[in-house]
């Protein structure tokens, strides 16, 4: 994050928030403290110079949040990453924004789950305007 302004950090910190996240500046020292004995150890050779953590509950909403802030700003170098125990690459990092956030894969299985019953619905309720259609003719035909 080398260069970025306190308007751009202050930006970056809020889009985290927004999306459950953060972002923390630590020293690089206690952070590799900190991941001793942690399935992401690995990640420890990431850190070193100027560098943030930017994190939150949904992973993908946080590299997200990341990977689109550096798009805009490229101040903000993409270093890796961790997912549980898998550490990312810059690149890792990247798929991971593609995939859908933990909100959106809810609302597509909210959509499967009330699909069916619509439809049901649909069915159900088709017979009755068809019968209902039939006898409204039926009696236009007696009635001419």
């Amino acid at each position: 994050y080398t260069g970025l302004t306190v308007a751009e950090m202050s930006d970056l910190r809020l889009r985290m928030r927004n999306v459950g996240g953060a972002v923390r500046v630590a020293k690089n020292k206690l952070v590799k403290i900190a991941l001793e004995g942690k399935d992401c150890q690995s990640m420890d050779k990431l850190f070193f110079g100027q560098t943030a953590l930017i994190y939150s509950e949904d992973q993908v909403a946080a590299a997200k949040v990341a990977v689109e802030f550096s798009k805009e700003n490229k101040k903000l170098v993409i270093l890796g990453g961790a997912m549980g125990a898998t550490a990312l690459d810059a690149a890792g990092v990247v798929q991971v924004s593609e995939m859908p956030s933990r909100e959106e894969v809810i609302g597509s299985i909210t959509g499967m789950l009330i699909a069916p019953a619509s439809n049901l619905v649909g069915a159900l309720s088709s017979p009755a305007s068809n019968i209902a259609a039939i006898i409204s003719t039926v009696e236009d035909s007696k009635a001419a």
